[in-house]
């Protein structure tokens, strides 16, 4: 089995790292449209196999999609990073062309892909590989809600002093600070409610840290994170490969689901060899519900930009 990861900046060499350690496929192409990049990384990566006990190939390329060709899975991260003061919505214009353009030239040699996006804004991103791809809606997945649910346990965990690996904590709704939802009131520390351990002040810090993670993350190094964002797509990606059936957060096409329709958003899905399978039902409060519309009302204001621009 092949998997490619186009991008070889900080986020997609991350996930190639993380899944040639994970011994899961035989190769993974690392494609970039910087000339050497992607050859040297995956050269480095490489030679940490007698270290580290890989057999998995992986294969650096510049711009060669024929290289790509009979992959099973693909992973997008390409495209400019956010920058300090950046919103995802301003990376729409000159994210958009790119995306569209690796989306077609990954169908061109490997028409029965799944396809994990990462690119940002990622939830619009995803939704425009999917109008463009011609792909059953399955096949498309947007990473993000992952990345932010492992971003809210890890601020769960901090504040109750807990292992995150005890923690069941998911975020809904846009990959943004201002549009992602971090259900509190559904998290639980071994099947026992949080709430039953925070008062009202930490469970709002929770939440409000939780909004702002990647912003926070941006403005200390200077750029977009890495390691939590790869470390993410790789376990997405390793569910599909080794139909694990795992349950995480992801960008899927609504068609009424949640009372939205015609918009990719974070959801409860179950992740294996067929793409995203279902959609897990979750039983909302009327607040979150409302929050979820109003994530759903700017999630489409962004995709609006893909139709003014002559995008879609």
């Amino acid at each position: 089995m092949k998997i490619s990861v186009i991008g070889a900046g900080a986020v997609g060499a991350t996930t190639a790292d993380n899944l040639v350690r994970r011994n899961i496929v035989e190769e993974i192409v690392l494609l970039d449209i910087k000339e050497g990049v992607a050859e040297g990384k995956a050269q480095d990566m490489m030679q940490t196999a007698a270290l580290l006990g890989f057999d998995s190939k992986i294969t650096g390329v510049t711009n060669s999609y024929e290289h790509t060709a009979g992959s099973a899975v693909a992973v997008i991260t390409s495209g400019i990073p956010r920058k300090p003061g950046m919103t995802r919505e301003e990376l729409i214009g000159t994210n958009a062309n790119i995306v569209k353009s690796v989306v077609e030239n990954l169908v061109k040699h490997s028409p029965d892909i799944i396809i994990v996006v990462v690119s940002n804004p990622m939830d619009t991103m995803t939704y425009l590989a999917l109008k463009s791809s011609g792909l059953p809606k399955n096949r498309i997945i947007g990473m993000g809600g992952t990345l932010d649910s492992a971003r809210f346990k890890y601020q769960l965990a901090s504040k109750l002093n807990a292992s995150a690996n005890d923690l069941n904590a998911i975020v809904v709704g846009g990959h943004g600070d201002t549009t992602m939802i971090p259900l509190i009131e559904h998290a639980t520390w071994n099947s026992i409610p949080v709430k039953n351990f925070l008062d009202a002040d930490e469970k709002a810090d929770i939440v409000k840290k939780t909004m702002v993670g990647g912003a926070t993350l941006t403005a200390l190094i200077g750029t977009s994170a890495w390691y939590a964002p790869g470390a993410a797509t790789a376990a997405v990606v390793e569910s599909i490969v080794l139909n694990q059936n795992k349950l995480f957060t992801a960008s899927v096409y609504l068609e009424g689901e949640f009372g939205q329709e015609n918009i990719n958003l974070g959801v409860p899905v179950i992740i294996n060899n067929k793409g995203w399978d279902r959609i897990v039902p979750l039983e909302l409060s009327d607040d979150e519900q409302a929050l979820f519309a109003e994530s759903a009302n700017a999630v489409r204001k962004m995709n609006d930009v893909l139709t003014e621009s002559n995008i879609l």
